[in-house]
């Protein structure tokens, strides 16, 4: 996989239903879909596999008409049924290598790491992605950890040849921060999930996300 196809995860958003004011999953997707989102993250660690599929389903349908990535998180058995883009693991998931044998190339298997140790073994084991997580404290996920600060994006990109992507406590105010750090992509969840208008506020993310990219490129 690596090396075979460009990864576009620039504004990663993960669903979240208990941060949306009362929005589904689809219905979330849909809407940071509309702002901008590069990639779509179903994230549930309590919802049924039933219900789960449900949602899958559908933003499968939205993420591919519009061409976007679509991530199941853990799920692997869901994210191969719906026919997802990947599945994004944790550090205490199933291995890289097991997840492999059931979904070879080129479906998408994207992990978290907390520090370069992680990043370097992730790569060799064959991810195609990163999640640093988390660069700031955050209360979307309460079992992120300690923050890893954007020093830690920087080590991290610098030492691995696959895309990084930065998540935790990331927003409009430190996101050009974290993207000069090196980073591929901005995952968040709260700063869209948790706003009054999840398209805006994903249009938000991504116009800084435009514009850094614009100036990097008015640069080489």
């Amino acid at each position: 996989m690596p090396g075979k196809r460009r990864l576009e995860l620039g504004l990663y958003v993960v669903t979240d239903e208990g941060l949306s004011r009362g929005l589904a999953h689809s219905e979330i997707a849909r809407l940071a879909l509309e702002g901008g989102a590069d990639a779509i993250q179903l994230r549930d660690k309590t919802m049924g596999g039933r219900k789960i599929m449900e949602h899958a389903r559908r933003i499968r349908r939205m993420t591919k008409e519009r061409g976007k990535l679509f991530i199941v998180n853990d799920r692997l058995d869901i994210a191969l049924a719906c026919g997802a883009d990947g599945v994004h693991l944790g550090q205490k998931d199933m291995a890289i290598a097991d997840a492999r044998i059931v979904a070879p190339g080129p479906f998408i298997i994207g992990i978290t790491v907390h520090n370069v140790e992680e990043a370097l073994s992730a790569q060799k084991e064959g991810a195609d992605y990163l999640g640093l997580s988390p660069v700031f404290a955050t209360g979307s996920k309460a079992d992120a950890g300690a923050a890893c600060g954007v020093g830690m994006v920087a080590k991290v990109k610098g030492a691995v040849s696959i895309p990084v992507v930065a998540i935790g406590g990331i927003g409009p105010r430190n996101a050009l921060e974290v993207l000069e750090a090196g980073a591929d992509g901005l995952a968040v969840i709260s700063a869209v999930v948790g706003q009054p208008d999840v398209a805006a506020a994903a249009r938000s993310l991504k116009d800084i996300i435009l514009q850094y990219r614009q100036k990097q490129g008015r640069r080489h």
